[in-house]
């Protein structure tokens, strides 16, 4: 059995007002070298919860999570550099830095949860489990 992580991903569309729906989940097994995120818009549910919600924008936010996830959302740019502490050090492209980048607490239409975990033997499986779990 392997460790994993995962995340929900929300749908807030007034971050002022914290209200959301759960409309993905990102799963990650480093074991395994799985990143992998599941989602679904149930549209007639989101336009009744916000009426001026632009679906559109919402699809290509959770496509771009899909491309996160597969390391080609950044392809033609290069890994890069950063600055720290210590110096400057390359950046590396690898599942957990982009689980990092997607995990990462954001105040957008489109946000993670609280990071849970859990053991699985088979990550695409549990992805599946999860995500009919906590989006249905």
């Amino acid at each position: 059995m392997d460790a994993y992580q995962y995340v929900v991903l929300r749908c807030v569309p007034r971050p002022e007002r914290e209200e959301f729906l759960n409309v993905g989940v990102v799963l990650y097994c480093p074991e395994q070298k799985f990143l992998a995120a599941r989602w679904a818009l149930e549209e007639a549910r989101l336009s009744a919860f916000a009426p001026d919600l632009d679906l559109a924008h919402v699809r290509a936010g959770l496509e771009s999570i899909d491309l996160i996830c597969a390391g080609t959302a950044h392809a033609g740019f290069g890994a890069g550099v950063r600055a720290t502490a210590y110096g400057i050090r390359a950046l590396v492209d690898n599942e957990s830095a982009r689980f990092g980048l997607l995990k990462a607490p954001k105040s957008t239409v489109l946000q993670p949860g609280p990071v849970h975990g859990g053991v699985t033997a088979d990550a695409a499986i549990e992805l599946d489990r999860v995500f009919t779990h906590q989006v249905g």
